[in-house]
């Protein structure tokens, strides 16, 4: 489960060229896409522009290169032409790349002008995530991050979906070890330097009950609330914690 330094290195440069594919959508006026425009346009700067391969196009036989998460929709989102995006959406974009056989893997929910509480919702979704990176270093247990990632949620009146959760990633785009958004401190794997792993929280505004719609990917809340997702691919550090997908927005991460 652990990577030598030269690993993280090239993780650590396809993760950079996502965070700039994610600088790029934020530029963009998405409002009056669909989310196949959008995949499509990923797609192109992946390819394109940064000569990379899209890791998710073609994993277990999925046709697409990003998952579009709009609203009430958990994870898994499949992007349409019939699926166009409007002013008071969230809208969750899960990408990966592989450059030189490295794989990095991060989302982002992006909002326009919506409703304070949908905004709420997205804010304390990014600060959970952060939460759960800060708890990473050498000694620490995987339950760390999924208490303090929990914690933050419930505080502020949101359940954290656990059907899904982060994991390894490297030359695959899902090695060991998984990492729950929920747990105790002081429980699980015990960390060390050179772990490479994702951390993805999803917060329901509602019950953490999800269903998987009939196209067998998109994952929906039960109770029709909104979701929110982050998430970053990070690397354990000789005395912390490196965020390999780290945004230029980022600079000074939510405390």
């Amino acid at each position: 489960m652990t990577k030598t330094p030269a690993e993280v290195e090239l993780l650590a440069e396809s993760g950079r060229l996502l965070a700039s594919v994610f600088a790029h959508l934020d530029r963009q006026p998405l409002a009056g896409l669909s989310t196949l425009q959008v995949n499509d346009l990923v797609e192109a700067l992946i390819v394109d522009q940064f000569g990379a391969r899209p890791a998710s196009k073609g994993q277990y036989g999925y046709g697409f290169v990003l998952n579009s998460s709009r609203n009430e929709v958990v994870c898994h989102g499949v992007p349409s032409r019939n699926e166009v995006l409007q002013d008071g959406d969230i809208v969750n974009f899960d990408i990966t790349l592989e450059k030189q056989g490295y794989i990095a893997d991060s989302s982002k929910t992006l909002i326009g002008n919506v409703a304070p509480t949908a905004r709420r919702l997205v804010r304390t979704t990014y600060e959970a995530m952060w939460k759960g990176i800060r708890a990473v270093r050498p000694g620490a247990k995987l339950g760390d991050i999924g208490y303090a990632i929990e914690r933050h949620a419930k505080r502020n009146g949101y359940s954290v979906v656990q059907e899904y959760c982060g994991h390894g990633i490297g030359r695959e785009m899902h090695e060991a070890p998984q990492v729950l958004h929920f747990g105790k401190p002081g429980t699980g794997l015990t960390l060390r330097e050179g772990m490479v792993f994702t951390i993805e929280p999803m917060l329901n505004q509602g019950r953490r009950t999800v269903r998987t719609e009939q196209d067998g990917w998109t994952v929906v809340t039960v109770d029709g609330k909104l979701s929110a997702q982050f998430e970053h691919t990070v690397a354990v550090t000789h005395d912390g914690v490196r965020v390999l997908t780290l945004r230029p927005d980022e600079a000074r991460p939510a405390a």
